[in-house]
């Protein structure tokens, strides 16, 4: 992720281009380097999300985090012909991605984007949230995807206490419609993002297990 994150909201203070931003670039850039190391053999394993196999996540994080994210930060409808794509189904789908990922989080390296409402009506949220939140999604799927496939999704200190802050923050709203399952015990030693994940109900002692899901 090449975008330059020195940008200022104006008024000499910090705003989400210094504050956000930064946690998007890591997180993008992380879940690239997972994808790239996807097995095309390990598309049927299950993930640390019970209702997908590698492929679901994969099609979810493909088209969400690249093309949704450049979408919403031009204010544009996201064709239905890209809920409907296998994305895995190109061989050369973690290229692909790393592209359409490099240009959303280029588009919302403006800090004109991270101002106003994303969408009309009663569905309009703060760009603000839809940013953090689509950083969120980067975090805790690409570490299921990376979990699934026998990786580590490795973030810095500071991001990790950003998506803790931000799991924190929005794990009443995601229960409530069934984005989060219950808190996950850990010791009191947990790392930050292990205290992400278990905040978020995800088991950050889950291992893959080879094999289709369902078997």
């Amino acid at each position: 992720m090449n975008s330059d994150t020195s940008s200022d909201t104006g008024g000499g203070t910090s705003g989400p281009v210094d504050t956000v931003y930064p946690a998007m670039r890591e997180c993008a850039a992380e879940a690239a380097r997972i994808a790239d190391h996807v097995p095309a053999g390990r598309l049927p394993d299950r993930t640390p999300s019970a209702d997908w196999d590698v492929r679901t996540l994969a099609n979810h994080l493909v088209l969400y985090t690249s093309h949704g994210l450049e979408h919403r930060a031009r204010r544009t409808e996201m064709p239905g012909t890209l809920t409907a794509r296998d994305f895995t189904s190109d061989a050369d789908w973690p290229e692909r991605y790393r592209v359409a990922l490099d240009r959303a989080v280029a588009a919302w390296a403006d800090p004109a984007v991270w101002e106003g409402e994303i969408g009309e009506g009663p569905g309009a949220t703060p760009a603000v949230s839809v940013g953090t939140l689509m950083t969120l999604e980067m975090a805790l799927h690409g570490w299921e995807l990376a979990r699934a496939t026998g990786q580590e999704f490795r973030i810095s200190e500071e991001t990790a206490a950003f998506v803790l802050g931000v799991v924190d923050e929005y794990a009443e709203m995601y229960r409530k419609y069934d984005g989060f399952a219950d808190p996950v015990p850990l010791p009191a030693t947990a790392g930050t993002f292990d205290r992400a994940l278990a905040a978020s109900g995800r088991d950050p002692g889950w291992t893959a297990t080879p094999g289709p899901s369902g078997d």
